[in-house]
């Protein structure tokens, strides 16, 4: 979760204010950074293989992403040095790559954000490492049908309240937990907007959706209880309890009638098929 004011380099600073984006450039911004973000979550797919080390996966998506014209977001924010957060297992988020090898029976979230001419497109999905177990299988499938339920929410009138209640309705009814240490964000020309997007909560309360704003919805979901902590890095937040973790996340701009995936994935490879 962020809450200190962040300046971009086209002077946008974060205020308590949600955007709302009626302009046809905007959306058409907002579609060309989904879509290279997307392709490069799609190209890594044949990388993220037992044996391949998360710095190499780091690498190849600096390169795609700069080969395609776009800046990695990540890259120098706040002092990161990567270009993606690749977070395995029991790491909620923030995982960064480097010399660790990917294993069977690994699961992996890969997060990436790219800025395409001042816009930004972050997404981020669950990578099955081999052959893992059923419940691994189960913690993501439940982390997809989580997202999904919450993007089912989004509609003019309706709250952000009622996305966070519908994920958290999903995964609380499989015996498994949301984070509450760290939640979606409103996004355009900045990285991280307002307003701060719950992945839980109660429904019709929270600031009403209208058509034109842009946010990510990004559920942690965890296998036992829901606390975690930040590592002496002061990045990578992992499961107090040790428990497995799955994350999932898309850009999106509520429409009339619902809302527009900005990083859906052109292959089809959102969401991992077992």
């Amino acid at each position: 979760m962020y809450e200190t004011p962040e300046l971009d380099s086209d002077h946008f600073v974060r205020t308590h204010e949600i955007r709302v984006h009626q302009d046809e450039e905007a959306w058409e911004g907002m579609r060309a950074a989904g879509n290279l973000v997307a392709r490069a979550l799609d190209m890594i797919t044949e990388y993220a293989q037992p044996g391949v080390t998360t710095g190499r996966i780091d690498d190849l998506i600096r390169e795609f992403t700069l080969d395609n014209g776009a800046l990695p977001a990540c890259l120098g924010y706040k002092g990161y040095e990567k270009t993606v957060c690749t977070s395995i297992n029991h790491v909620v988020c923030h995982g960064i790559p480097g010399d660790k090898v990917l294993k069977d029976g690994d699961i992996v979230n890969i997060d990436h954000t790219v800025i395409v001419d001042g816009w930004h497109g972050d997404s981020s999905r669950m990578y099955p490492i081999g052959n893992i177990n059923a419940r691994a299988r189960k913690l993501i499938d439940v982390t997809y049908d989580s997202l999904e339920a919450g993007l089912a929410m989004v509609k003019p009138g309706n709250t952000f309240g009622d996305i966070g209640y519908a994920i958290q309705q999903v995964v609380e009814a499989q015996r498994m937990s949301v984070v509450r240490d760290f939640c979606g964000h409103g996004i355009g020309r900045l990285f991280h907007d307002s307003p701060n997007v719950l992945h839980y909560g109660r429904r019709s309360e929270g600031a009403t959706l209208k058509k034109g704003m842009f946010f990510t919805v990004e559920p942690m979901v965890n296998l036992g209880k829901p606390h975690v902590k930040v590592l002496s890095d002061g990045w990578t937040a992992v499961t107090r309890d040790k428990s497995l973790s799955s994350q999932c996340e898309h850009t999106i701009g509520v429409t009339d009638d619902g809302c527009e995936l900005f990083s859906a994935s052109p292959a089809g490879l959102f969401r991992p098929k077992f």
